[in-house]
């Protein structure tokens, strides 16, 4: 049986690939579970310093897998959105919270659900076929994923309203001038390896600092100044605590390149 979730290592970059080509990655139970889980183990993994999150074939992830769905609406049960709180809300935090940086290397179609991970991903990168679609209200729902949290921060309030209410597809320019895509490339073949190429490059970097900016921003878009500046001293005795920032500050007073360890 082919694995719903596929994790290649390079170094310190994990990609993980939605691997539901023929269902256009559509999230079923087995590939909801495996993402929860190993993105709940990678947050302890101190080999794993970058995340790259994709999609095999042509569409990144087209979301809920319905299908399964109508059995669930099927089968009597009276919480049918159960994966909601199961699945979902996990998979959002944990994604929003990994103390390492992720690249989503947006091929296609991204919608609802899916189009919500790459909106909670830290930078997303995109090609000429990119398209996102917030489809929810197209079948009677309210939005999920993280997307009530990230949407807003993208691109405001008042677009993420028409995103999830219309419910219209973004094609890759608007979603370029609209800041959901960190890069538009000129070829959706390179898409991934530019994913994988930023990927790498984080993961170079002092990811000890990328995590803690990752705790000050989710706290200073939303709170007060009083709670922007405490969250930004505990990020700074973090960090001022690493060997990364001793050996980077004595590195820039000696006029020599930094080597980051992610410690």
């Amino acid at each position: 049986m082919t694995e719903p979730l596929l994790v290649d290592r390079t170094d310190a970059v994990v990609t993980l690939t939605l691997n539901r080509p023929s269902a256009m990655n559509s999230l079923d139970v087995a590939l909801k579970e495996a993402l929860r889980d190993t993105l709940a183990e990678l947050e302890s993994d101190r080999s794993c310093r970058a995340v790259v999150l994709t999609g095999a074939g042509r569409s990144f992830c087209t979301g809920q897998d319905l299908r399964e769905h109508v059995e669930t609406l099927n089968s009597g049960t009276k919480d049918t959105l159960q994966t909601v709180r199961v699945h979902y809300n996990p998979i959002a935090a944990r994604l929003a919270d990994l103390p390492k940086p992720v690249v989503a290397a947006v091929r296609g179609m991204a919608a609802g659900a899916g189009a919500s991970l790459a909106f909670l991903s830290d930078f997303r990168i995109g090609g000429p076929g990119t398209t996102f679609l917030m489809a929810f209200a197209r079948v009677g729902l309210a939005g999920d994923t993280g997307a009530a949290w990230s949407l807003p921060r993208l691109v405001g309030h008042a677009k993420a309203v028409e995103l999830l209410m219309l419910a219209e597809p973004v094609d890759a320019r608007e979603a370029d001038r609209l800041g959901l895509l960190t890069r538009l490339v000129d070829d959706d073949e390179q898409v991934l390896p530019a994913a994988q190429e930023l990927a790498a490059r984080l993961a170079a970097g002092p990811t000890v600092a990328y995590g803690a900016i990752k705790r000050q921003l989710s706290v200073g878009d939303a709170g007060t100044l009083s709670e922007a500046l405490a969250a930004e001293a505990q990020a700074q005795a973090i960090c001022g605590a690493t060997a990364d920032h001793r050996a980077a500050t004595f590195a820039f007073v000696n006029k020599e390149k930094p080597t980051f360890e992610g410690r």
